[in-house]
């Protein structure tokens, strides 16, 4: 593994219990690399953001991630694994009874993260970095789909992950929102985290161009310049 790969399948089976989804994934990412995942529903994107977290299991081939051998990792190393991952999703996951601070402090203190100027001090910057340095207070309710899902990329961000997967970060949001959310996950990506993004939002992926991923009857492909990528039978 190269020093600056953070993600490397080789000849890996991806399976959901005794189903094969995916056959013989090859597939490294680099440091500070943006990725689109794109496909159909079903065709075993989200199966393969969970090996990467470790949800499933890898059973055929081999996987490294951040360093961490996911043929050899034991139960306990799991978390170790996670707190590597920053995780972004389509519907937010916010703890609504509590504010945006209080939402980010459970998250730090739940990571073992103990002395309070600490976690006062993290989460100002995590706040600062997605423009929300004074939203701390707000209920998730107060704020906006595109300031929620702010708050849900601070969260991702609070102990500085190497590696973003973000599953549908624009799906729930309109298209100059989700356009400044792009902004800001190639904003983290050219920082040195390698992000992850799977999407049907093509408009996005034609805009916002990056290495694009194509997964298709059970295989992973590169696809070489978007400009050359079918949409259209992508769609559902």
């Amino acid at each position: 593994m190269a020093l600056d790969t953070i993600i490397e399948f080789e000849n890996a089976n991806i399976f959901q219990k005794d189903n094969l989804i995916l056959k013989d994934v090859n597939l490294t990412i680099k440091k500070g690399e943006f990725v689109y995942f794109i496909g159909k529903v079903g065709s075993g994107k989200t199966s393969l953001i969970k090996t990467i977290n470790a949800e499933i299991p890898l059973k055929e081939g081999k996987a490294r991630i951040a360093g961490f051998d996911l043929t050899k990792l034991k139960t306990k190393q799991t978390p170790l694994l996670r707190r590597k991952l920053g995780i972004v999703f389509q519907d937010f996951k916010l703890l609504t009874d509590r504010t945006v601070f209080d939402n980010l402090q459970f998250v730090l203190k739940a990571t073992g993260w103990k002395n309070k100027n600490d976690i006062n001090d993290r989460i100002a910057e995590v706040l600062e970095k997605v423009n929300l340095s004074y939203k701390g207070y707000k209920m998730p309710h107060q704020l906006s789909g595109g300031e929620q899902q702010r708050v849900v990329i601070a969260r991702a961000l609070l102990n500085n992950p190497e590696i973003i997967l973000a599953d549908e970060p624009t799906g729930n949001l309109d298209p100059e929102t989700s356009e400044n959310l792009m902004e800001l996950l190639f904003h983290i990506s050219n920082n040195g985290r390698a992000v992850i993004m799977v999407t049907h939002d093509y408009n996005m992926v034609k805009k916002f161009t990056a290495r694009t991923i194509k997964f298709e009857n059970g295989k992973v492909t590169e696809q070489d310049q978007v400009k050359e990528i079918d949409f259209e039978s992508l769609k559902e």
